[in-house]
């Protein structure tokens, strides 16, 4: 059954949040619902929430917001709410916004098309939550991709086992669970098949992939499959533990030539101390040991990782002690949060909290060592060559790309002249670096597009 309905999608927080957008409106697609160009135009409003911070959360409340007013002025018929808020804090949102039509959790998401016909039906105050997160889903054959470029995020997992005193994620994603290899190499054959030319493996600990099956699926057998396929597209891991990074992932890593030598493998703090405080199981040790055994094992590899400051009971001593670290290892991309408490979290009723100010401060220093190092490799690329993938054109004669060493969204692009008349997205194409700005690379093409 179709509706006439459309349906306007707002997508918020992390790429595992986009692959479920994606999830969505390829269900709606299949389903005969039609999409619209954007939630200003839709009949229906789709806000697809994160819950994972204060900021985060706040951006959500504030688009479900927005939306209700469009509907209140005409602008639409109804408004749903999905995603990680709504699972955290359903019974509160649904006190708080009654203006909101529908809201439905992470288990429901491919009843999305149902839950547009009820609306259509003149049906209100629909709530489909389950109490816990217990699915993990294959995307339809015909999925959507909605990142605007000839890459994709594949999410290989859902759900995390881990309990660290400052993350919601296991109470809203539940534990963790992963999906079967063919399922994952069927996926991506689907998206290299539509013009895709970087696959993305996301979950919450992509090193964990596979061990909660028991039969001996794990993370280098899935980059084993995945080169199988064949053909020339990239393969890049994000979110990591360093307690998980074995050496055969690495190995693994360096032997397939579509992985990328690249690893995102947060460590959120360097001092034992903080990290026994954080609950991060395993990683005082392995984050001290991974970035140089990870260089040497895999040469060339680049590093990205994010750290988490200010958390309660972190004394100056134990920052100035990340910050050490953090000059040492000279990570090439690095991102920095200060702590702020989240209900339900261990560490939001631990004693000795710091200040918001004090946390803001040390985000900053911290960040500002981090860019003396970025800007430093930037400006040592001057000369050197690569591959890029494109990307868009930015203008005449000039289009963004990105290394295999910039994952999307965080770690700055290529700008590239000279790519010339037959330029497309997703063409890899070789360059040399003449320079950079700020976190921008720039270069000239040397070479022809394949």
């Amino acid at each position: 059954m179709t509706t006439s309905l459309t349906v306007g999608f707002v997508s918020l927080g992390c790429a595992k949040n986009l692959v479920d957008s994606e999830h969505m409106a390829s269900v709606l697609r299949a389903e005969g619902i039609a999409l619209a160009r954007s939630p200003e135009e839709a009949d229906v409003i789709l806000v697809n929430t994160c819950g994972f911070i204060g900021d985060a959360k706040a951006e959500s409340v504030d688009a479900i917001l927005r939306a209700c007013d469009l509907k209140k002025a005409g602008g639409c018929r109804a408004v749903i709410v999905a995603g990680c808020l709504i699972q955290r804090y359903k019974a509160e949102l649904q006190r708080a916004i009654p203006e909101v039509d529908a809201f439905i959790g992470l288990d429901q998401l491919p009843d999305i098309g149902r839950v547009v016909r009820r609306l259509a039906a003149g049906e209100q105050g629909i709530l489909e939550v389950s109490a816990v997160s217990r699915k993990v889903f294959s995307p339809l054959p015909t999925r959507l991709i909605l990142t605007g470029g000839p890459f994709a995020y594949l999410k290989i997992a859902e759900g995390c086992n881990h309990q660290c005193a400052f993350c919601a994620i296991p109470g809203i994603r539940g534990r963790y669970r992963s999906r079967g290899i063919p399922d994952i190499v069927r996926e991506a054959e689907t998206l290299l098949g539509q013009g895709i030319r970087e696959l993305n493996l996301i979950s919450q600990d992509t090193t964990r992939y596979g061990h909660d099956l028991k039969d001996g699926t794990d993370l280098p057998e899935l980059l084993r499959q995945l080169g199988r396929i064949g053909g020339k597209f990239w393969i890049r891991l994000l979110y990591g533990h360093p307690a998980w990074l074995s050496d055969e992932l690495l190995d693994t890593m360096g032997a397939i030539p579509q992985v990328c030598r690249y690893l995102d493998i947060p460590i959120q703090h360097a001092n034992p101390d903080v990290l026994k405080a954080m609950k991060r199981p395993g990683a005082a040790a392995a984050v001290r040991e991974f970035p140089d055994r990870a260089r040497n094992r895999l040469p060339g590899v680049v590093l990205r990782t994010t750290c988490l400051v200010g958390f309660p009971g972190e004394t100056v001593a134990q920052f100035n002690d990340l910050v050490r670290f953090v000059r040492e290892t000279e990570f090439e991309h690095l991102g920095v949060f200060a702590f702020s408490p989240e209900e339900t979290t261990a560490a939001a009723t631990l004693p000795r909290q710091v200040s918001a100010a004090a946390g803001q401060r040390r985000r900053d220093t911290l960040m500002a060592v981090q860019q003396e190092i970025a800007f430093r490799k930037a400006r040592a690329r001057r000369g050197q060559s690569d591959e890029v993938l494109l990307l868009h054109p930015a203008r005449k004669d000039l289009w963004q790309a990105r290394s295999r060493g910039q994952a999307p969204e965080v770690d700055g692009q290529v700008l590239v002249r000279g790519a010339g008349p037959k330029a497309r997205q997703g063409a890899v194409i070789p360059v040399r670096y003449t320079g950079c700005a700020g976190y921008d690379l720039k270069a000239d093409a040397v070479g022809s597009i394949r």
